[in-house]
């Protein structure tokens, strides 16, 4: 039960998912320390360093985290990791005094680091996962339905609904793409001790033993280490793992502002989900604000930040090892997890939900579909022999007529009037130029790309 009478942050409770947040809790950082000390331990044993009988010990006692007695012993030493050593080793009577030999806090935090990243890398990959598989199939279903595309926030041309989706859809799978390599390229600092030399290790073992040393710890871990470390592993690791997610973020963003744009009511084509008893506004009972798609914006500004941070601790982490970095890590990583994987989990809502309004999409399409048709015309007519810079002019007077019947909240009239103008028809019949004003057809290949892409995004 969590105590609001004191500073919570919102990610521990009303961000991101129970699973994401379970990766990043303290309990599981803890684990996942004591996981490495029995490693490391159960290494040792095939060196005469530590005993069958010490080994048990720790494995039983692996699981009995007490947050508490840890907390409690932290207050007096000033040191988290030696504070849970201890807290261990008093569970753990025979085992404990074995535990974390030769090693360096970085030996245990690092690799414990290295392992989170990897499942958070995991978990946020699933959603993602999810998230595509549902864009694919409202891809396919809106391949063929056409609406008016829009460059510069302004009426262009006609395209299509599925294709408008699988732009976003393009990006999601190059940005999974960037995460599965982050994924697969996790590496943990391995044993290297103080300044990366392994030389504590080296007294123990013997250097002649220090590589089979690593393998063993790395098979054990299943995590491939770093060669060359100074006390920790690089920050670089951060820095490009945190840029892949802001990445997510960005395309996620996008996907989310223009949701926003298309949501107003003079557009009205798509909106978010809105439950039947959902508030939009505590002032305008009529409100129908669209705050998914806003929060997806709000996380995404901030997910935007942290690989500057990351970048600095990087550039900072000076000659082989500092500790300014210590402090907003416990912050920048699981934040900028939790944020992305809310800002997926928000989409993903989003999407099983989203309303399209196809009425709004057939009436803005007819509102700015003849003036992409117009180009056809005068194409037309230059074939048939007119001046290209004449019926450029003529074409835009009507159009300019056009605008202002729109303006009036009349239908465009622009085919009618083209149709009538005597100069076109010198050179093109009232027939043709109708025809050539049918812009509903204008969608080239629109319609094939966006379901081959449909169908890429449901393969995992």
């Amino acid at each position: 039960m969590q105590n609001f009478d004191l500073y919570q942050s919102p990610f521990s409770w009303r961000y991101g998912s129970p699973a994401m947040r379970q990766i990043w809790s303290e309990a599981q950082k803890r684990r996942l320390w004591r996981r490495i000390w029995l490693a490391l331990a159960e290494t040792q044993t095939a060196y005469g360093l530590t005993t069958p009988q010490q080994v048990q010990d720790l494995q039983a006692h692996l699981d009995e985290i007490n947050l508490p007695r840890a907390l409690q012993i932290e207050a007096e030493i000033q040191h988290d990791l030696m504070a849970e050593v201890r807290t261990f080793a008093e569970q753990a009577p025979l085992g404990g005094g074995i535990i974390h030999l030769g090693a360096t806090s970085m030996d245990i935090e690092d690799n414990a680091d290295a392992l989170r990243l990897r499942s958070a890398l995991e978990e946020l990959l699933l959603s993602l996962n999810a998230t595509l598989a549902t864009l694919g199939r409202l891809i396919e279903q809106y391949a063929d339905t056409p609406l008016i595309a829009f460059t510069h926030i302004q009426p262009a041309e006609p395209s299509t609904l599925g294709y408008r989706l699988a732009q976003y859809a393009q990006d999601l799978l190059e940005d999974r793409q960037a995460l599965q390599q982050q994924r697969d390229a996790v590496r943990g600092k391995g044993f290297k001790g103080a300044v990366g030399t392994s030389a504590s290790y080296a007294e123990l073992l013997g250097e002649e033993n220090l590589t089979a040393f690593e393998e063993e710890l790395s098979r054990r871990l299943n995590l491939p280490f770093y060669p060359v470390t100074t006390q920790t592993y690089p920050r670089k690791q951060d820095y490009t793992i945190l840029s892949a997610l802001a990445g997510l973020g960005q395309s996620l963003y996008k996907m989310a502002f223009d949701l926003r744009l298309l949501q107003s009511p003079p557009l009205g084509e798509l909106s978010e989900p809105f439950g039947s008893k959902q508030v939009g506004s505590s002032a305008m009972p009529f409100k129908r604000n669209p705050i998914r798609a806003e929060k997806i914006n709000s996380l995404g500004r901030y997910l935007a930040q942290m690989p500057r941070i990351a970048w600095d601790n990087a550039a900072h982490s000076l000659l082989e090892r500092t500790l300014d970095d210590s402090a907003n890590r416990r912050t920048i990583l699981p934040e900028a997890f939790l944020a992305a994987d809310e800002m997926l989990r928000t989409m993903h809502s989003i999407l099983s939900g989203l309303r399209v309004d196809e009425s709004a999409l057939r009436r803005n399409l007819q509102t700015y579909g003849p003036f992409a048709a117009t180009e056809r015309a005068l194409m037309a007519a230059v074939k048939a022999g007119a001046d290209r810079q004449e019926m450029h002019e003529c074409i835009r007077e009507q159009s300019m007529q056009a605008w202002e019947a729109i303006r009036r909240g009349d239908p465009n009239p622009l085919a009618s009037l083209l149709a009538e103008d005597a100069q076109l028809r010198r050179y093109l019949s009232a027939q043709e130029i109708l025809a050539l004003m049918d812009y509903t057809h204008h969608l080239g290949s629109a319609p094939a790309r966006a379901r081959a892409l449909g169908r890429l995004c449901q393969t995992g």
